[in-house]
């Protein structure tokens, strides 16, 4: 069958089912019924029958409109192939188990307030829906992929006795604004606490979330690219820290390439160690071929150059 006609059938299943399921048992759920729940299973809020079905209804078919959207590049590779299997089922299930779990938790009860949700109902839910992501992603990850389309840099002619050094970056603005919006958030916390408008538990709770925030994105931000002196240095954050250093002896040669976020799962730090990819934007990418088999690409500017010299100092080092 069809990949695509696959995925339609799928989410056209978990579309029906997130209205049928409710409606097949309206006479027996409280209207308004809970659908937020506490730690110890609690129902803290509620709704009315007809917009938890509509809520139900919208959630999943934006999720899966979205990605029935980005299907055409995000499964180019196998490895945005695995993601998106696995996220497409795995969003469906969850979703499917939500529900479940929300009806189960509400049939007969009284009033929304009577209804109780079990931990272990959530853990299965949990458990359940990443176990059918991973089969999904495993089962529909396809053949390996063909040699990528590579961009052979030019030959490059280095100067007897000559040190050359190529230095490329890169820096997302959009991700610059989470620290950004962190260090703002931080500030209006401290200035509430000052005031007396937010207890000093609250203050503590929420600081740490902040302060990862903020870190993450200083380092994540921004990338620099060094060759020369017998290694590639790859450098994150506009302190240059932490920083990757990958000697020449370890790599067999270099190129570059056109990627975009959708093809590798996102931006940030995608795949697995011996074949990922540094995304901080869509567009030529530098990847380097380890003499292991493995790959690692990274988003950056002048690429192309950047390989270029690349090859021509592990062609240097052999001749010698």
């Amino acid at each position: 069958m069809n990949p695509r006609i696959t995925a339609v059938i799928w989410g056209l299943f978990v579309l029906a089912a997130q209205i049928a399921l409710p409606l097949a048992m309206r006479d027996r759920l409280p209207d308004p019924l809970a659908t937020r729940w506490g730690l110890g299973g609690a129902a803290i809020r509620s709704m009315s029958l007809t917009t938890y079905i509509v809520v139900m209804f919208l959630t999943w078919a934006v999720l899966w409109l979205v990605a029935l959207a980005a299907a055409e590049r995000a499964t180019a590779r196998r490895q945005s192939r695995t993601v998106w299997w696995g996220g497409l089922f795995g969003m469906g299930a969850l979703a499917l188990g939500v529900n479940v779990t929300t009806v189960l938790a509400n049939l007969d009860a009284p009033d929304w307030a009577a209804a109780r949700l079990p931990a272990w109902q959530v853990l299965a839910v949990i458990v359940g829906g990443t176990g059918l992501a991973v089969l999904a992603g495993y089962l529909r990850r396809g053949a390996p992929d063909e040699d990528f389309t590579r961009r052979i840099p030019p030959l490059l002619r280095l100067g007897a006795g000559r040190r050359t050094v190529w230095v490329g970056h890169v820096a997302n603005r959009w991700l610059a604004l989470l620290p950004v919006a962190a260090l703002a958030a931080a500030l209006v916390l401290g200035l509430l606490y000052v005031t007396g408008l937010v207890s000093g538990v609250t203050a503590t709770s929420v600081l740490p979330g902040l302060v990862l925030v903020l870190a993450a994105g200083v380092l994540t931000s921004s990338v620099s690219v060094q060759v020369g002196d017998g290694r590639v240095v790859i450098q994150f954050g506009p302190l240059g820290w932490p920083a990757r250093r990958i000697p020449l002896t370890q790599i067999e040669s270099a190129w570059s390439e056109t990627r975009h976020p959708a093809e590798v799962g996102g931006w940030g730090i995608r795949g697995l160690p011996g074949s990922s990819t540094i995304m901080l934007r869509g567009g030529e990418c530098l990847v380097i071929r380890y003499r292991s088999g493995g790959r690692l690409a990274i988003s950056i500017d002048d690429a192309e150059r950047g390989a270029s010299l690349i090859n021509a100092l592990i062609a240097e080092r052999v001749e010698q």
